[in-house]
């Protein structure tokens, strides 16, 4: 039988849209035909990434499936009433009540609104995912993003120093949760600054090959309204939440293009001025399965919504596996200059 090939994924996060990203990753580990050397997440990406790892540690690929499935099937049920709505149309929205609570968090810090600190985002992580064992024995190099709130900067937590609160922190959203303290240093949300971060996957791992798991649209379709407040606010967000990360990958486009105009380097001795081996790049984007969604069901914590989303990422997973799957090990799969430079 034919090894799998390894593939590292970068996970970018979204809120409840990262069902999609669960459906991504049941299809790949479905398939059979990848493995995983590293995964770099932020927010539900981290979340994804961390249920991905503890499943496989512990059962293998039906392992990491079922912690998937049994991370969003709970995740659901932490919420007792239905916060969407669905129109005629099929589009979905959220419940008055919840739209009026967003619009409060915009005038009441957490600790006014929430005094007990109640998250049963931290029970349910807690209960699924032994951190302890997982930072000694992680089938996989783990990469979590967050953002340091006294300077803004990224805080990257490795494998080694994987904790509840760093995933907590990874999709603290500053108006919404209490922000977790470590060693004595608040963090937020990590797609302040890397959404996801791709550059720890380039270093030292097996595999040249990363897949990019977008949930934000690289592109906004230009009959994509901003007429309201509502839409230029989410427009507003959409963009500070993905700039970190394009960033990055711009950078790597310079970079190639500096590797182009001077092949000669490439054949010396690294430590000679001599390169590493060039990083391959794939891409699935939910942009086109989601574009029809309204940027507020991120929040939308619902059982359907969320297969609905998975069954999306399962369809794009494979589309990409029959279209692209002989360009691992080869070749990119993604122009890469085209979509960021």
């Amino acid at each position: 039988m034919t090894a799998p090939r390894l593939l590292n994924l970068a996970l970018q996060g979204g809120g409840a849209h990262g069902a999609f990203t669960w459906g991504v990753l049941d299809a790949l580990l479905e398939d059979g035909r990848v493995a995983f050397d590293g995964v770099s997440g932020t927010s539900a990406g981290a979340m994804n990434a961390v249920m991905l790892a503890q499943g496989w540690m512990t059962g293998g690929r039906d392992g990491a499936r079922a912690a998937l499935r049994g991370f969003w099937t709970a995740l659901a049920e932490t919420m007792p009433l239905d916060v969407t709505r669905q129109d005629a149309d099929g589009g979905v929205h959220l419940a008055p009540a919840v739209k009026l609570w967003m619009a409060w968090a915009h005038y009441v810090t957490p600790q006014q609104f929430n005094p007990l600190d109640v998250n049963p985002l931290r029970e349910l992580l807690a209960a699924q995912v032994d951190f302890e064992r997982l930072r000694q024995h992680s089938p996989m190099r783990l990469f979590v993003a967050a953002t340091h709130a006294d300077s803004g900067r990224l805080r990257l937590f490795g494998t080694h120093e994987l904790s509840l609160d760093a995933v907590l922190a990874s999709g603290c959203l500053p108006t919404v949760f209490h922000a977790p303290r470590i060693a004595g240093q608040t963090y937020w949300d990590g797609g302040y600054a890397a959404n996801p971060a791709v550059f720890p996957l380039l270093r030292d791992g097996r595999s040249l090959d990363t897949l990019l798991v977008l949930l934000s649209p690289l592109e906004w379709p230009p009959t994509q309204p901003t007429d309201t407040a509502r839409e230029l606010h989410a427009r507003v967000a959409e963009i500070a939440f993905t700039a970190a990360f394009r960033r990055e990958m711009q950078a790597l486009v310079r970079e190639r293009a500096h590797r182009e105009r001077r092949p000669w380097q490439r054949w010396l001795p690294r430590g000679w001025g001599g390169e590493a081996p060039q990083a391959r790049f794939h891409l699935i984007e939910a942009g086109p399965a989601l574009e029809h969604l309204a940027g507020e069901t991120r929040l939308a914590v619902n059982a359907r919504f969320f297969e609905t989303l998975h069954q999306l990422g399962r369809e794009s997973a494979s589309r990409w596996l029959a279209q692209h799957f002989d360009a691992l090990g080869r070749r990119d799969s993604v122009d890469l200059a085209a979509r960021f430079a």
